[in-house]
């Protein structure tokens, strides 16, 4: 069986169409196995009832931003492996380097082409 056939990623971003466009490339790669949620507060709790192997997070967000979420995550015994990639209109050297101490494990430059997600992806979790 894949990587692609069992890996669980929860997408989290409050625009409707920038989610879509993610589940759709995902979709694309095979994976099949993805949740999303609105904001960090509400991908928290969706994480809490089902474990997700890798999030990837928008980092301009209402109620708790991308870093935050992150930091939320890695403070969680029962999160802090969770694999988290960044998705940020703003990829300021400033935002990149705090995440990086947070524990971020990728980052992507918003907007971005599916196979950019997909390299971005794979060098966080392995060959889907």
């Amino acid at each position: 069986m894949a990587l692609r056939d069992k890996i669980r990623i929860l997408v989290v971003d409050d625009m409707a169409t920038s989610r879509g466009l993610i589940t759709q490339a995902l979709d694309g790669f095979g994976v099949t196995n993805v949740t999303t949620a609105v904001d960090g507060p509400s991908a928290l709790e969706s994480l809490a009832a089902s474990p997700a192997h890798l999030v990837i997070s928008d980092y301009n967000m209402p109620n708790m931003d991308g870093l935050h979420l992150l930091h939320a995550l890695r403070q969680n015994a029962a999160t802090k492996g969770i694999g988290f990639i960044l998705i940020t209109g703003r990829a300021e050297q400033e935002i990149i380097e705090h995440g990086k101490k947070l524990g971020m494990n990728n980052c992507l430059k918003k907007p971005f082409e599916p196979k950019q997600l997909l390299q971005c992806i794979e060098a966080v979790v392995g060959r889907l």
